[in-house]
Order: C-alpha cells, then structure tokens, then sequence
C-alpha cells in the first residue's frame, strides 16, 4: 500500500522546503523524523542574505524574525597573526542580496517555523519515527523506507523517496551514494552562552593554529559558540566536552577576555566528521537533499541556505517526474536535477574548498587577512559571495588571487631590493 505520493526522510531545512514546494503544488507529501520539534541542532545558524528570499517564499520571515533573529550585516574573521577581514553584505561592489542582511536563530526555533509552514502548505508530519533502510522493488528501485517507532519495527511506502536525513544520512548510505573526503577531517563543539563580551552585528570567525570558532548573536540575548578542531584531538574531546571548549577559549587571550563574565546554557553538542560528498544525487526512486547530498566544511556556514534552495530545485524535479512517470526516460527529471545543483554551486564549492585549504595554513590565512584588511572592497566581494549574493566568478580570478595573495608579495620584494641598494 502506497502511503504518499512523496516521502521526505528529514524534518530539518531540506526537507521543510522540499516538502513545502511539494505541497503547495498540490503533491501528496509525508515528511518523517526521529525527532520530536522543536530540538536543539548542533549548527552555526547562520543565514545568508539570500535565505531570506527562500523564507519569505514560504511565509517564514516574519515569524522568525519575530522570533528575535539576530540581524547580521556581514562577517569579520580574524587571523592568527590578529589581522582582521571584515566583510559587509552592504558594498559598493554592485551587487545586492535579497536583503541587506544576514539572519542568525537558533535551530530549535528555525526548524519549528519551516516545518510548520510545509504543515500549512499541506503536509503530513510525523515525528519521532527512526528509519533504518530502504526498500526496494525487484528492479532494484526504491519504493519506500524501513522504520522503527519505539522499539517496533515497519515500513513506510511511497513513490517516491527524498533524503533530507543530514550529513550521516541513512538513505544515502544504503543506497550507496555518500562517500567521506579524507580532507579536510575536523570535529566541532557547539553551545550557547549569555553575557559574552562585545557581541556586534557581525558573524565572527577566529582561525587560531589549534582551530577556529565561530561566534554570532542568535538573539534575545544569547550568542552562538562553534568550535572547530582536527579530529585528531578527539582523544582528548571524548568524556569533556565542556572541559575542552573552556580551556580553548581560554587558551587565546583575545576570546578569553570576552568570555571572562559569560555562561553556558546549552550542553556542549558534539558533531562531525564533515568532508562528505555523494557520487550522485539520486538514485532509481530516490534524491538526496541538503547535507545529504554534499557538506563540506562548517567555516562558510552556509549549509541552511543551500538546504533551502536545494529543496526548491529537488520539488522541481519531482514534480516533473509525477508528470512524466509513464514515459520511457522516466529518471531524467533527477539526470537535470544534478546537472542544476552543479550550475546552483558548482562555483561556491570551489570557494569553499579554496577557503578550506587558507584556513589550514597560517602562512596563507595570514597573508589573505593582511591583504584583505587593507582592500576592503576585496573583503565585501568575498563576503558576498559566501553570502550567496555575489557570483563566485568574482573571485575565482587570476587578478583576485593575486591581489589576495600575491600583490604585497610584491611590495615586500620591492622594499627588500631598495634596502638592498
């Protein structure tokens, strides 16, 4: 027995806006999770400027910001050597995002809203249901998923499977599509304070050669605290969690400072290994969405927005395929899907992989910041590309990495042959 026309496996980002499009053009749409809403989910919590347009999309802006969202007008992230890129979403570069602005809100009460609104649209929701494989018919086509509800084992069947299961997804798994980059392998640490010292409207990040954190306002009071570490050091994470993210922040006298009157109220959240990528996005009966189709590093924080919009692009796709079903290239709706996530964030993957390989080298993040600090307008195009605004051919350029890189090379080797002389 078919229980839906579409079954959406994760009640996250991904899958709410998966579910949403769906429903709103009148799909038959049953989201599943584990979890019961609204729950804690380890996370920057970041948006970018353009989710914006994606939540409005969906009638949710207002009730987030309501929700007391902080507002970001852009990013700073600071180096080793204490040099400082500051990026503003605002510039004088041209382009503009849908808003001016970032957002920054806590997970519990982002995914609250999102699922809420795929609810409104039309949705099925239930919660609390684990699936632990997936089914499939003799052809070998996924026709629904195997679950478990307290302890009893069942099955859910559809016509159509979507894995918005996150960066350890089930589905992905079985299906054999996930496969875990050996670079870069990093753990975080994730928790909330209050009290945290000079907290402005600007995500921060801090590359130290131990790690980096990344720290924002989430809103009525409380700031977000992500800490990133090679997974080597998990020996010493294992059983302390809280110990361990302490003693880092205290370790580096600038964050030190700021933390000296602050106090944790959240658990300290364990999560990673990031660094995983699927060899396609979908499979005879079933797509993948959101982290479960590609995350590559927490640094960028842009894993929200690309939930978001890659749920849009995914109910394309799906609803071609309810279209067309019967015809004899009944997959090619997903061979398109793919081939449109690569023109989506083909160019963003290769910024989040260069940015990858600065932050992991002192000498280089430190020379960018140096560079950087003092063109500003460098900086804001930067910004604006992880802010999804700004096409990421800006600065996948010879003349962009030479400016970042390479330009006071230059002037350091002029000013070595004058003193020369």
């Amino acid at each position: 027995m078919i229980d839906s026309d579409v079954l959406v496996v994760g009640g996250g980002p991904a899958g709410a806006s998966v579910a949403f499009a769906l429903a709103r053009a009148g799909v038959d749409v049953h989201v599943i999770d584990r979890a019961h809403f609204p729950r804690p989910k380890p996370c920057a919590e970041y948006l970018s400027p353009e989710a914006s347009r994606i939540l409005t999309r969906m009638g949710a802006l207002e009730r987030v910001e309501q929700s007391g969202a902080a507002l970001l007008t852009g990013i700073r992230v600071r180096a080793p050597s204490g040099a400082v890129i500051a990026g503003d979403f605002l510039a004088s570069h041209g382009f503009r995002g849908f808003r001016d602005q970032g957002l920054s809100v806590r997970r519990e009460i982002l995914d609250a809203i999102l699922l809420d609104c795929a609810r409104a649209a039309g949705a099925r929701v239930t919660e609390g249901v684990r699936v632990t494989d997936v089914m499939r018919n003799v052809e070998g086509r996924v026709v629904g998923v195997r679950t478990l509800v307290d302890g009893v084992a069942s099955g859910v069947r559809a016509r159509f499977v979507i894995a918005a299961d996150g960066l350890r997804s089930v589905i992905a798994r079985r299906l054999g599509l996930a496969r875990a980059l050996p670079w870069p392998r990093r753990l975080a640490l994730v928790a909330h304070y209050t009290g945290v010292g000079d907290i402005g409207d600007h995500g921060e990040m801090h590359v130290e050669r131990d790690g980096f954190v990344g720290i924002a306002d989430v809103g009525n009071g409380v700031t977000t605290v992500a800490l990133v570490v090679p997974m080597s050091r998990s020996s010493e994470i294992s059983g302390d969690r809280e110990g361990f993210l302490e003693r880092w922040l205290n370790a580096h006298a600038h964050l030190a400072a700021r933390f000296a009157r602050a106090e944790r109220v959240s658990p300290v959240v364990a999560t990673g290994p990031f660094a995983s990528h699927a060899r396609r996005a979908w499979a005879p009966g079933a797509a993948l969405v959101g982290d479960a189709a590609d995350f590559f590093d927490p640094f960028t924080g842009e894993g929200i927005y690309a939930a978001l919009r890659g749920g849009e692009m995914l109910a394309d796709a799906v609803r071609d395929w309810l279209d067309a079903r019967d015809s004899r290239n009944v997959d090619a709706p997903f061979v398109e899907y793919e081939a449109r996530r690569r023109r989506e964030f083909g160019g963003k993957w290769i910024v989040e992989r260069a940015i990858g390989v600065v932050v992991a080298s002192p000498m280089l993040i430190n020379r960018a910041a140096r560079n950087l600090s003092a063109r500003k307008d460098l900086a804001d195009l930067l910004i604006g590309v992880t802010g999804d605004f700004v096409p990421a051919r800006e600065v996948v350029t010879v003349r962009y990495l030479w400016d970042v890189f390479g330009a006071q090379a230059e002037i350091d080797l002029e000013n070595r042959q004058t003193h020369a002389r």
